[in-house]
């Protein structure tokens, strides 16, 4: 049975964009969960489980990133994603 691809946008709120930890947190979160992940930001879009891949996406303060997710527990892991962005990854702004 295909999964549903599931998808959801958030704009990036912490001053320094995506650096290494920023990064770090979303490749953690990403593979706390069993669904395939991507994400998409400016035409570009790579794997959410790689910290590696994440920093080639150089986004900044601003900046849109869409993630896209699809197993059975997709739509806990965009939740998940969704409020980590929103929350600046927990640095001060």
């Amino acid at each position: 049975m295909a999964q549903d691809l599931l998808e959801r946008c958030v704009r990036i709120v912490n001053p320094r964009g995506l650096h290494a930890r920023p990064c770090h947190a979303i490749a953690s979160t990403a593979l706390a969960f069993q669904s395939e992940c991507s994400v998409a930001s400016e035409g570009q879009e790579v794997n959410a489980k790689s910290i590696l891949e994440l920093m080639t996406l150089g986004a900044a303060q601003g900046a849109e990133l869409c993630f896209r997710a699809s197993g059975k527990d997709a739509a806990e892991l965009l939740q998940a994603l969704e409020k980590l962005v929103a929350g600046g990854f927990g640095e001060s702004t």
